[in-house]
């Protein structure tokens, strides 16, 4: 038996709908992470790119469970003496809640330039309207 390594010419890349209405934060999340890093191919390999585009949308009807709405932060610092900022999940779902699927998503892939790479093809929109019609979709159910 030879063991396969695959090309990047081989690769084909599919475009998947996901509604994240009354969707689990982090259920979501590692679903998504796992279509974008191509684990669910045959050809996947950890050093190439081989993930799919995923079109998120109705992200601000997204769900969590226990008292996460209250208690879970996220921080971000300037960079300056005094500069770390705080932000409940309850607020930044309010003013921006791709904020949130993004950043959940994100922290599930790779840390080099292959995750990068992997979450430029992640889309994620407030609505259920979104301007890739043209790729005709797959819609995923979870």
């Amino acid at each position: 038996m030879k063991t396969y390594a695959v090309k990047a010419s081989e690769i084909e890349r599919r475009w998947w709908v996901v509604d994240a209405t009354d969707q689990t934060l982090g259920r979501l999340a590692t679903r998504v992470a796992t279509l974008l890093e191509g684990k669910h191919k045959p050809i996947y390999s950890p050093t190439i790119d081989t993930g799919d585009h995923v079109v998120i949308i109705n992200a601000a009807r997204i769900k969590v469970t226990g008292n996460k709405l209250l208690q879970k932060s996220y921080y971000r610092h300037s960079g300056y003496p005094g500069g770390l900022k705080e932000e409940r999940l309850e607020a930044v779902l309010a003013r921006k809640p791709e904020l949130v699927i993004e950043r959940a998503v994100k922290g599930m892939l790779p840390r080099n330039r292959i995750g990068r790479a992997m979450f430029k093809k992640m889309k994620v929109y407030t609505g259920a309207d979104h301007p890739h019609q043209a790729q005709q979709p797959t819609v995923v159910e979870l």
